[in-house]
This record gives C-alpha cells, sequence and structure tokens, in this order.
C-alpha cells in the first residue's frame, strides 16, 4: 500500500466437548463453552487468523445486483488441513450475514463471537482431516468507505483489503501467513465488466447477467484479493518474456490512461534486471474512479485511484514511480509474505526503496538526497510510530494509520544503511536470494536478518537490532555528517 501522495493476545486451543444437537432451521451447539474469538498470536491484530487449520484454497461466488449500496450474495468455500484436533473452528468474518454452513457436506452449527464465524460441525475433525467448508452469506459493500473491504467507486465496486479487512467480504483465514489459491467466480449484469486476481478461466452468458471465472495460479494472502466490478475495458499488452499484461480502467478514460498504462512492460524489465523474474502468472493495473487515499498492491492487479493518473499536478515522473512502487509489491509483499505484521516494513520498505532507486535511475531524483531527507526526519517517525520492524498497533478505528512514514522512507532508510554496510554487489544478491528462496511463501524479519549475514560473511545482529529496533537513528555508514533532527514534539496520544 502507499499512500496517494498529496498536493497480543495468547494462541488459544479450541475448547472440546462431544455433544452436539443440530435443529434442520438453525442448528445449535450444546456442552461447548460459549465461543471466543480466537486470533493466531499476532501482536498488531490480536483477533486476526485462526489457529487449528491450514487453508489450501478458497472458492468464492459472487452475484453482484448491480447497485453497490445492496449486498451480493454470496458461497465461499475453503478446503483445509486440520493441524489439530477440533470440535469447532473460526472464521473470520463480519459485515455480511451468514445463511447456512456445511462442513464436508454435513450442515454445521454455526455463531458469532466478535468478528469471528464459529463453526461447529455435526462430527469432531481430527488433525490432518480434510475440511470442505461451504459458507451461503451475503457481502456487504456498504458502511464507511475507510473500514476497508469492498471499495465503491463511481461505476461498481473494487476491494482494498489490506491489513484486516478481506473478512469484511468473504469468511477466511485472514491473515498473510495462510496464503492459499483463489478461484472466483463473479456474475453481474452483462452491461458490465468483472476482473479478479490471477487467470480468466471462463465466461458464461446467462441473457441479462454474465458469470467471469478467475483462477490464480500461485498461492496469494487473504489482504490481496482483489474483484473489480464496473463499466470497464480491459485492455492487454505483452510484458517481458510474454507476460500477459491486462488493465481494468473506466471505459471512457481508456484513451487518457493509455499514455500511463503502456510504460507497465518496461517497468517489469527494469524491476527483473534489479531483482530477478516477475513471479506471477500476469500482472496490469485496475483503475478505480473512487478516492480511497491509497495505492495498492492487490496481487497479479494493483489498484489505484484514477485521480493519480488525470491530475496533472502530478509531475510525471512521480506517477511513474508510484507505479513501479506497487509493481515491486508484487515481489516484496505478494510474492514473499509478511509471517507477521510487523514484518510489514519488509514489504513498504522495499517497495519504497526500489520506487526511490526507479526515481533516481530513470528521472534523476536523487537517491542519496531522499535518503539523506529521511536520516533527518526518522527520529522523530521512530517517537511517531515506532522503530521499523517493532511498529506500534494502529489507531482504534483507524487501521490505515499502521501504514506511517516510519514502513516506508523510514525503512528505505535501513536497505540504504544495509547497502552502505555490505556493499552495493553483496546488497544485490541479497535481493534476489530473497525473492528467490521465498517465492509463493512468507517470512520474517529474523530470516531477512540471517541470508544478510550469510551473503556478509559476517553476524549482522548488531546491525539490524540497531537500525530495526532502537528508538533512535544509528550512525549512517559511510555518512557521518549526517544527523537526525531532535525530536520536540510530544508524541501523538
Amino acid at each position: 500500500m502507499l499512500l496517494t501522495p498529496r498536493p497480543p493476545a495468547p494462541r488459544r486451543r479450541w475448547l472440546r466437548a462431544a455433544v452436539l444437537t443440530a435443529a434442520s432451521a438453525g442448528l445449535v451447539a450444546a456442552a461447548l463453552p460459549a465461543a471466543d474469538p480466537l486470533g493466531i498470536g499476532d501482536p498488531l491484530f490480536p483477533h486476526l487468523g485462526n489457529p487449528g487449520y491450514d487453508v489450501l484454497a478458497y472458492d468464492i461466488d459472487l452475484t453482484y445486483p448491480g447497485k453497490n449500496t445492496e449486498p451480493l450474495d454470496a458461497v465461499t468455500g475453503i478446503e483445509a488441513i486440520a493441524t489439530e484436533s477440533l470440535d469447532r473452528l473460526n472464521l473470520d468474518f463480519t459485515h455480511g450475514t451468514v445463511r447456512s454452513v456445511r462442513v464436508n457436506g454435513a450442515p454445521a452449527a454455526y455463531s458469532t463471537s466478535g468478528e469471528d464465524l464459529v463453526i461447529t460441525p455435526e462430527e469432531r475433525i481430527e488433525r490432518g482431516d480434510t475440511l470442505r467448508i461451504s459458507v451461503t452469506h451475503t457481502s456487504d459493500p456498504s458502511g464507511p468507505a475507510d473500514t476497508g473491504g469492498w471499495v465503491r467507486t463511481s461505476d461498481g465496486l473494487a476491494m482494498a483489503n489490506q491489513a484486516d479487512a478481506a473478512h469484511r467480504v468473504f469468511p477466511s483465514n485472514d491473515h498473510p501467513a495462510d496464503k492459499a489459491y483463489f478461484t472466483f467466480r463473479v456474475t453481474a449484469p452483462s452491461t458490465l465488466t468483472a476482473v479478479a486476481n490471477g487467470l480468466a478461466v471462463g465466461r458464461t452468458e446467462h441473457g441479462a447477467t454474465t458469470t467471469w471465472s478467475y483462477r490464480t495460479t500461485h498461492p496469494m494472502a487473504t489482504e490481496l484479493a482483489q474483484v473489480s466490478i464496473g463499466r470497464s475495458t480491459v485492455l492487454h499488452r505483452t510484458g517481458p518474456h510474454g507476460l500477459p499484461v491486462r488493465d481494468v480502467v473506466p471505459a471512457a478514460d481508456e484513451k487518457v490512461l493509455e499514455p500511463w498504462l503502456r510504460k507497465t512492460p518496461e517497468q517489469l524489465e527494469w524491476m527483473e534486471g534489479k531483482i530477478g523474474p516477475y513471479p506471477f502468472e500476469n500482472y496490469g493495473l485496475v483503475v478505480a474512479d473512487a478516492e480511497t487515499g491509497f495505492e495498492l498492491e492487490t496481487q497479479t492487479l494493483s489498484l489505484f485511484e484514477r485521480r493519480l493518473f488525470t491530475d496533472r499536478r502530478y509531475p510525471a515522473w512521480l506517477v511513474e514511480s508510484v507505479m513501479v512502487h506497487e509493481l515491486a509489491h508484487q515481489w516484496f509483499g505478494d510474492s514473499v509474505s509478511p509471517r507477521r505484521w510487523s514484518d510489514l516494513w519488509l514489504n513498504e520498505g522495499h517497495a519504497s526503496w526500489y520506487e526511490a532507486l526507479y526515481a533516481d535511475e530513470t528521472a534523476g531524483k536523487s537517491l542519496e538526497r531522499r535518503m539523506k531527507a529521511a536520516y533527518g526526519a526518522s527520529d522523530g517517525w521512530r517517537a511517531a510510530g515506532g522503530p521499523p520492524a517493532a511498529p506500534e498497533p494502529p489507531s482504534p478505528g483507524q487501521k490505515i494509520s499502521l501504514f506511517r512514514p516510519v514502513v516506508y522512507d523510514g525503512s528505505a532508510l535501513v536497505f540504504y544503511a544495509l547497502r552502505q554496510e555490505i556493499g552495493t554487489e553483496a546488497f544485490e544478491q541479497l535481493e534476489r536470494r530473497w525473492v528467490a528462496d521465498h517465492r509463493d511463501g512468507t517470512a520474517t524479519t529474523d530470516d531477512f536478518a540471517a541470508l544478510a549475514g550469510e551473503i556478509a560473511g559476517r553476524d549482522l545482529t548488531a546491525f539490524f537490532k540497531a537500525w530495526l529496533y532502537g528508538k533512535k537513528t544509528p550512525a549512517m555508514p559511510g555518512h557521518p555528517d549526517w544527523r537526525s533532527a531532535p525530536v520536540t514534539a510530544a508524541k501523538p496520544g
């Protein structure tokens, strides 16, 4: 995620019991203690994710009624493997009405607790069992735009699920630590176009409506899911090595957006020259006529505000560097996803690094000058939001406040310091190894520090401890004259 530029709870085990009574019209669980919202222990989002199972695949069927203020009918299928024995299991889900739940084909009891859907199947689940869960529900796009999930555009909908809003759209294990394959089927009025992550695998017309089907060929975190529905044109072009590139744009804006969109293939070539092959099956932009306040790296189909490209107050070099920021995320954050949300600095810091490097190399916007300015502000950023790898939780009711300057240029500054510390050749080797070794997986800050030490051939523990967890910014290697401005203002309450 990049903000649009402007002119812990402990892990719990499920309690177990053997008695379940079920009624045909509304299944009710008996003999089990009251359901609790669970979580996997992420300090920044204590109730996000759920223990006890590993999701392998989602199959999401959405029916759009034609108005973006009305709920969509939906069926979410989940295939998972139980990692422990369970009498019931939790899914993250809120802001929708559940109509029925089935587990392995049989009706299951369900209730809600906090933002969790708590499911009690007819039979106890044993460790290693395959689970096939089907939830029939609604998906409600109403509500404040800043809560995430569905974004209402001028002609339909798009998704912006980062960091914890996918479960406002569909039931899920809503944490990037549990990535899975996705299939989407979207039924909408035939006057509209529906597009989702991955490759198109089918299109069926039913008179007044059309069903569009898409499937990912790489696992994806729930926060990166994207479905766009609207009066859109889908533009196709070819990237490096024959990579399919598709852009989804408002039909009326095709000509005005084309000068920007045709830059994507050369940006892909530039990124591949830095860190290696693009990691997914296709890429492109979805341009939404909506004011979100940010751009977002949804996997294979990055979300952009229309105004970034149409407001002439934004200089061309800035627009292009923002495009590269979201493209870089396809490697950093999407292919290699954070194990915990405190690993966010690896996503945003890397995307900001390549954004700045691209501006330096293609537009003469000095990387060193930008890093020196970041260094000057760094102590203030750390005081306001914590150090890069130990960010403070988002403000209550303002989840987007997690995305503070310290995770952008404050974290890119760490990469600049690391390059100064180990040398350009070792740094570039590290970057390529990182995305290759952890492709399609998740990784942690400790993983990155260990790989950096291996490639540098020496222990970098002290370096990373100071740069990632210190309250004050360490001295910049090679620039002893750089100074961070004194922190004088009181920390916001």
